[in-house]
């Protein structure tokens, strides 16, 4: 079996764009996972912003659960609240992920010289595959 590592955050399209990425690999089905990562940001909450229960309620993570299940992924919504990096790398060593794929942002030509923060750390981090997808092409 193999089993995909999707960390999202709550840009939809982003969200939407690695959902497609695995949508979009020829792969059987019944032997592949997909577990969605969704870490929630404690700034956010410190500043008092509306930070949902669970993951299951914030729109990025719906809509690609959604769309991975159509494609008849198994796939799992878990959430945490640590800082994103470790969540990551933790989970993908606990749970015997095979691969790693990230959301890239738009960058800006010097920009893209670099990855972001999360993805750099992630990449570095780790002994497994990581893929990053680029923007919608819609």
């Amino acid at each position: 079996m193999y089993h995909w590592l999707l960390p999202v955050d709550a840009n939809e399209e982003r969200a939407m764009t690695q959902a497609e990425y695995l949508t979009g690999l020829p792969h059987p089905t019944d032997e592949c996972v997909v577990t969605v990562l969704y870490v929630f940001d404690k700034q956010s909450a410190d500043a008092g912003e509306h930070v949902p229960a669970t993951a299951t309620r914030v729109g990025s993570v719906k809509r690609v659960s959604e769309h991975l299940e159509e494609h008849g992924l198994d796939t799992t919504v878990i959430d945490d609240s640590v800082e994103t990096v470790d969540a990551i790398l933790r989970y993908a060593t606990e749970n015997d992920a095979d691969e790693i794929v990230l959301g890239g942002r738009k960058r800006s030509p010097a920009g893209k010289a670099l990855f972001g923060s999360v993805t750099q750390s992630v990449i570095l981090n780790t002994d497994l595959p990581v893929t990053v997808t680029g923007r919608s092409s819609e």
